[in-house]
């Protein structure tokens, strides 16, 4: 084991020397200058300390396959912490870069006792370190600029601050799963006490031969006691039964998930398009997450899956239509929904069944909203910070600021930069659409052919805006790899005014769904002729989104326009074509009695997948590799841990409250 060498006296002086001149001429701090220049001269030692050798080792250093895109150096944060000089210890920080079109970060191990400025201001100067850069740059083997440019410098220091905000939403998150719990207990008391009271009382089958064995005044007493208990018991009953009402409501039931409106009868292969459709954003943001940030070869996995539609799966393109048969069926399903209302109220149509009807909607979805909007604040403000946090950073400070936009459903409207929990932009924009349900039933039941008109025009203003945006700002035609095209989120890819054509597509399939008089198929030859052009819809919409890579021509803002409604109106053949029995080997498998338990927890695991991901790439201390089976293993322990903790937070949270919602206290 190395031991601590003593310093002499002479250079001690030196390093105080060049501590002080540092400090003046570089505008360091006195202490960090000197931790510094002694960490600097034990490093030339021929044997130098331990602490040295490890913040040395800690440093980030290039490694292979730069030209496959292994350029951010993270070195080791672990190895850097573990550091102990003599009077200061080991800070990891970051250094993050422009090279020309390169931009990367360095991770440097520095003394405890320098702040963000005074590591730039070591950074940038070489004398300091005797001619020595501290950060060499690519070399122009591969980038011909070699010229760095600072834009960042962070330290991430091993400790937790916590704010006023990230308490509060401690506590939210807290109670709002210790009040299921509370009354689920309670309930189960209450029950077990009751059970116990009954089995000590008189059994009531012996009750004729007690009587026929009795005196007449022994009758008459024991007649008057069991009166006196039952009006007790109804009294008992009518003081407890809001109170139970409210408990039973908000009480945790574990059978519900296999229950509910997916298991109905009618649409049972929404079931599985449900799932399906969510197992695949699974599977893109898995992937779509990781290669922002975390890839040590993102260039070759750019090579591999941009150049192949058999990454289906994976690219941006065609995994993100996931998300307008989402739409599609949501508009289906509210469709169905407010005619179901329609006929509980007696078939009146008032303005306050449309507020009770909107109001439902967003009692249903908000507890489980808010609640993860808390759970991000209160997890990334214990939690310690790795090499990888910038990738969750905006994420406390947009819900910390902006949670309101959530709780309004309008955090779609803002830039992407200003938003918290960005995924949840789908919540919005469905209640946003949820909204003009009741308008176009409206207009279905005054005239059909003036809602014909109206949907169409609908139709085809969220067409052509989408088409008009993608030709004036040159957008390409899947969701950008990198963020460098701001634009693409900001004006187009999760505004009402652009995704619009699915949900509306929804509503007219489920009014005609539900006001049908006849089969739309009524021969073989029909429905064969469906599944061909249905199929090669589909088939021409995945593969033009590997044709139109780049951005700028017509033809990436004709498939703008139309790809996304013409995808819905496939998947709109598939539910009617299973609908009325035409579906085949597609109908058995959509609608397997496996998908219903998913399909029930499919708005916890949407809700709760992307928070694991970003867990999971925020604590790596080392960049991923990219291989198929890498990605494979990483997705399917996504999958298995998102629908775990989805069926966990639908038991806890979502049906207690949802149930608590609907109950009338």
């Amino acid at each position: 084991m190395l031991q601590v060498r003593k310093i002499s006296v002479l250079s001690t002086l030196c390093l105080f020397c060049c501590s002080w001149k540092a400090a003046s001429g570089l505008n360091v701090s006195a202490r960090c200058a000197q931790d510094a220049v002694m960490f600097l001269t034990e490093l030339k030692e021929s044997q130098p300390d331990k602490y040295a050798v490890l913040m040395y080792d800690a440093l980030g250093k290039m490694g292979s396959d730069v030209e496959g895109g292994n350029v951010n150096r993270v070195g080791s944060q672990q190895e850097c912490l573990s550091a102990e000089g003599p009077g200061f210890g080991g800070q990891y920080c970051q250094v993050f870069l422009h090279q020309g079109a390169l931009d990367y970060f360095v991770g440097i191990c520095v003394p405890d006792s320098c702040d963000e400025a005074d590591v730039s201001a070591l950074i940038v100067s070489e004398d300091f370190v005797q001619g020595t850069p501290v950060i060499s740059p690519v070399p122009n083997l591969f980038i011909s600029e070699h010229t760095l440019e600072i834009f960042m410098i962070q330290c991430l220091r091993n400790n937790v601050t916590l704010d006023l905000s990230a308490v509060v939403c401690l506590c939210v998150c807290i109670v709002m799963l210790a009040l299921p719990l509370v009354a689920t207990g309670y309930v189960a008391v209450i029950k077990w006490n009751k059970n116990r009271k009954a089995r000590s009382k008189v059994d009531p089958t012996n009750y004729g031969a007690i009587l026929a064995n009795s005196s007449t005044n022994q009758r008459k007493e024991c007649i008057l006691l069991q009166n006196t208990q039952v009006q007790e018991s109804y009294k008992e009953r009518e003081q407890e039964g809001r109170v139970m009402l409210f408990l039973r409501s908000l009480s945790v039931r574990f059978s519900g998930v296999c229950d509910g409106v997916c298991s109905r009868k009618g649409y049972p292969s929404l079931n599985g398009v449900r799932v399906l459709s969510l197992f695949w954003i699974i599977c893109g943001h898995t992937v779509q997450l990781s290669v922002w940030s975390s890839l040590d070869n993102n260039k070759r996995w750019r090579a591999a899956v941009e150049n192949n539609p058999l990454y289906v799966v994976a690219f941006s393109g065609p995994v993100y239509l996931a998300v307008d048969t989402f739409l599609l069926l949501g508009g289906l399903l509210s469709a169905t929904s407010f005619f179901s209302c329609i006929q509980k109220s007696e078939d009146k149509l008032s303005l306050r069944m449309i507020a009770h009807f909107l109001f439902r909607r967003f009692k249903r979805i908000q507890p489980l909203h808010l609640f993860i909007v808390c759970a991000i604040v209160t997890l990334f403000s214990f939690l310690h910070k790795g090499p990888f946090w910038f990738t969750v950073e905006d994420q406390i400070v947009n819900c910390k600021e902006f949670w309101w936009s959530n709780l309004l459903l309008i955090n779609n409207l803002f830039t992407i930069a200003h938003t918290c929990a960005p995924w949840t932009w789908y919540l919005s924009v469905d209640f946003q659409f949820f909204a003009t349900t009741p308008f176009l039933i409206f207009l279905y039941r005054m005239n059909k052919r003036v809602l014909v008109v109206v949907a169409f025009t609908l139709l085809a203003m969220s067409c052509i805006s989408s088409a008009l945006i993608t030709a004036l700002l040159h957008l390409p035609v899947h969701q950008p790899t990198t963020l460098d095209y701001e634009s693409y989120f900001e004006y187009y890819y999760n505004k009402p005014y652009t995704r619009y054509g699915p949900y509306v597509l929804g509503i007219l399939a489920g009014i005609y769904i539900l006001t049908k008089k006849e089969d739309l198929i009524k021969h073989q030859w029909q429905a064969a002729a469906g599944w061909l052009v249905s199929l090669s819809i589909m088939a021409v919409i995945v593969g033009s989104a590997y044709a139109l890579r780049g951005q700028g021509s017509p033809g990436h803002a004709v498939y703008q326009g139309l790809h996304r409604s013409l995808w819905a109106l496939a998947v709109t053949w598939v539910i009617l074509a299973c609908e009325e029995g035409y579906g085949g080997f597609v109908n058995k498998f959509l609608s397997m009695h496996v998908w219903v338990p998913l399909s029930n927890i499919s708005f916890a695991c949407y809700l709760v997948h992307p928070l694991l991901i970003l867990l999971y790439n925020s604590r790596q201390e080392t960049l991923i590799h990219y291989t198929d089976l890498n990605l494979l293993y990483l997705f399917l322990t996504h999958l298995v841990l998102t629908v775990a903790l989805g069926w966990v937070l639908t038991v806890l949270i979502e049906k207690p409250y949802q149930l608590l919602s609907s109950a009338k206290v």
